[in-house]
């Protein structure tokens, strides 16, 4: 069954935590929101993403330790946000291109790092403003000290509403097996987080292993 079910009051839309038997239960009805969302991106890349190729990502995200998710329902669900606690290992870095922020690993080593590996809103006039919210709550119920996400540099819709509400640009990150280079961005919350974040570009530099 869900928990935490919460009211928005953005156009009587409804906030909700998932586990992750609901998710599983739910993956069509991810899928087609998917489908839905990719139909208004304007990059042609994006559009002819397919529903399968959707469901194998997440369904690897639900095997990973910690997955969390919130949907936002009216009458039928309307959007989604999820992800995972980053490991303390420092593996979800590896590929990044160059030396990763020290601040950015100790935050990892200390398990306070949280990777949002979707956002996904059914076309809304309030859609930004609803993806705004569903990141929030979802960073919010893991006490997470930072966000995490990777987008595509083609996704320039995404990275603008991204830096509005605050993530930072710090790098490049390769993936195995894919062909686009991901910009990274993170998010600092709270005000120590935020401090230790300020000097990002100030010799506050180191590498992970492997």
């Amino acid at each position: 069954m869900p928990v935490g079910g919460e009211s928005s009051d953005l156009a009587g839309v409804r906030l909700r935590r998932v586990n992750r038997w609901l998710a599983e239960d739910m993956r069509q009805d991810l899928a087609d929101l998917y489908v839905a969302f990719c139909e208004t991106e304007p990059e042609e890349a994006y559009r002819n993403r397919g529903r399968e190729e959707f469901l194998g990502r997440l369904a690897g995200d639900i095997r990973r330790p910690g997955f969390a998710m919130v949907v936002a329902e009216t009458d039928g669900l309307v959007g989604c946000a999820f992800g995972f606690p980053v490991r303390g290992d420092g593996s979800w870095w590896h590929g990044f291109d160059g030396a990763l922020p020290r601040s950015i690993g100790q935050l990892t080593e200390s398990g306070g790092v949280f990777a949002v590996t979707n956002v996904l809103v059914r076309p809304h006039p309030l859609d930004q403003d609803l993806a705004r919210r569903l990141q929030e709550r979802l960073l919010a119920d893991h006490q997470a000290s930072l966000g995490a996400t990777l987008v595509d540099p083609a996704d320039r819709p995404a990275l603008s509403a991204l830096w509005s509400w605050g993530w930072q640009d710090i790098g490049e990150m390769w993936r195995p097996g894919l062909p686009t280079m991901f910009r990274v961005l993170v998010l600092p919350l709270g005000e120590r987080t935020v401090e230790r974040l300020e000097g990002l570009g100030q010799h506050a530099w180191t590498r992970w292993p492997g």
